[in-house]
């Protein structure tokens, strides 16, 4: 791709991205979001083959069909209450569907099935664009108008989401859809939290952008995308094998790592507010998330050389690509737990 059209695409994304978090108005809200859709399908069709070009498809179908339903809630709200104010949403109709529509653009269940699709049919880079920088948009929106959205609704959806973002990555070998229902997961403790302490919200997400991130740069540099080719990996790079581990055992939620903050403090806080049920079925889909990441561990760090190895070992070629960030995404995934006291204070 040219560099002054990925220079556009890339002032897109950013364009379309803050004027969604800096509007206060439903139309320039949803222009950002416009933006931010268009913006991206570029990116996932590159290099142009018929896997690239379906997947894009997808995708903008998924996210016209949300942005349909978001411009229906905000005008229908509009001509019941007379306002376009983006914190103003208080038709029971409106919210209902600005609920579901929300859902759609996060890849919530019962509308998570496009989010594995398309991941598993981009590159290794439009896919970690996919699944973080394309969710800041509208998780500001779910943070900003969290008091007024259908709370029996989006908890329905977000315990659907750990449970089945759990449940559908158990069987899969190829990295990019294991990413993907761990993104579906993580989605459902954001918008479970968002209903009872929205700021928790945004604490979960940074932790889990810097946990993906570092799993999809850590791939993308080694170019490995299935969970076989990760046993040559002791071979190749130690320091990579290392750093997979570590992330994923974060994004797993175990202690002492970065990724056991967020799920410690909303299991907390919806205990607090006497949701046993809920916290309880939080804790048991981060079980079965545990278990796939437990899966891709034992293939990467597990088999070691020169143990019994089945797999082919493929020929080792220098790589060229850039890693200035994987080791500053990896303090920041697995290093700041003894933060905790700090965040709580600030919650």
């Amino acid at each position: 791709m040219s560099p002054y059209i990925m220079l556009i695409i890339s002032f897109s994304l950013l364009l379309g991205t803050s004027i969604t978090l800096l509007s206060n108005h439903w139309l320039m809200a949803w222009m950002g979001l416009e933006i931010n859709t268009l913006a991206v399908i570029p990116m996932m069709t590159y290099p142009n083959n018929m896997r690239n070009t379906e997947s894009a498809i997808k995708y903008f179908l998924m996210q016209a069909t949300a942005s349909m339903i978001i411009m229906f809630a905000i005008i229908y709200n509009a001509w019941m209450t007379n306002q376009w104010t983006l914190f103003q949403i208080s038709n029971e109709w409106a919210t209902m569907f600005m609920t579901l529509a929300l859902a759609m653009k996060l890849g919530l269940a019962p509308f998570h099935f496009w989010v594995p699709e398309v991941t598993q049919g981009i590159p290794l880079t439009s896919g970690m664009i996919l699944l973080t920088w394309q969710k800041i948009a509208p998780t500001s929106i779910l943070y900003q108008i969290s008091p007024s959205l259908n709370m029996n609704l989006l908890a329905t959806m977000a315990i659907s989401s750990t449970l089945l973002g759990g449940w559908g990555g158990l069987n899969q070998t190829h990295l990019r859809k294991i990413l993907a229902y761990s993104s579906i997961a993580h989605m459902g403790w954001m918008t479970i939290i968002a209903l009872i302490n929205p700021t928790l919200t945004i604490l979960n997400l940074l932790i889990y952008f810097a946990a993906t991130l570092t799993m999809f740069l850590s791939l993308n540099m080694m170019s490995i995308t299935k969970i076989n080719a990760l046993s040559n990996l002791w071979n190749k790079s130690t320091p990579m094998t290392i750093i997979l581990l570590i992330t994923l055992l974060s994004l797993g939620g175990l202690p002492p790592l970065t990724g056991f903050m967020p799920k410690w403090l909303i299991l907390q806080e919806l205990s607090m507010h006497n949701n046993i049920t809920m916290a309880t079925l939080l804790a048991l889909s981060a079980l079965l998330s545990l278990f796939f990441y437990m899966r891709i561990i034992y293939t990467s760090a597990l088999t070691m050389f020169p143990s019994t190895n089945l797999s082919k070992f493929q020929w080792f070629y220098p790589t060229t690509k850039s890693t200035f960030m994987i080791p500053s995404l990896t303090i920041i995934s697995a290093m700041l737990l003894p933060l905790s006291p700090l965040i709580i204070v600030l919650t």
